[in-house]
């Protein structure tokens, strides 16, 4: 018996060809909406108050800029507090509630 050499197969490629490899598509992520946190115009609390609850319940927010929103909508009648995601937004919605003050929630446009 004889025994004959088998031959082996290398992946062949045409001259100069790379293989291709399959993307997956990619998935674009949608931001998340945003909604605006407002201030109604408060006549029933001083204005101390309001800037030092804006401080506490938005703890973000300096000192400066709780005293710019609660002149906004003490001349206005409404204040931007701030935009964020409607979770943290509800919370901060609430707890201004909670304490006194009006506050509502609007998608930010």
């Amino acid at each position: 018996m004889t025994l004959m050499p088998i031959a082996t197969q290398s992946p062949s490629r045409e001259s100069g060809g790379a293989a291709l490899m399959e993307k997956a598509p990619e998935r674009v992520r949608k931001p998340s909406p945003r909604y605006k946190v407002l201030l109604h115009n408060d006549p029933v609390n001083s204005m101390e108050y309001v800037v030092t609850t804006l401080r506490q319940v938005v703890p973000s927010l300096s000192e400066q800029d709780a005293i710019a929103v609660m002149l906004e909508a003490h001349n206005t009648g409404v204040g931007l507090v701030i935009v964020c995601d409607l979770e943290p937004a509800e919370f901060y919605c609430e707890t201004l509630k909670g304490k006194g003050l009006s506050s509502s929630l609007e998608p930010e446009s």
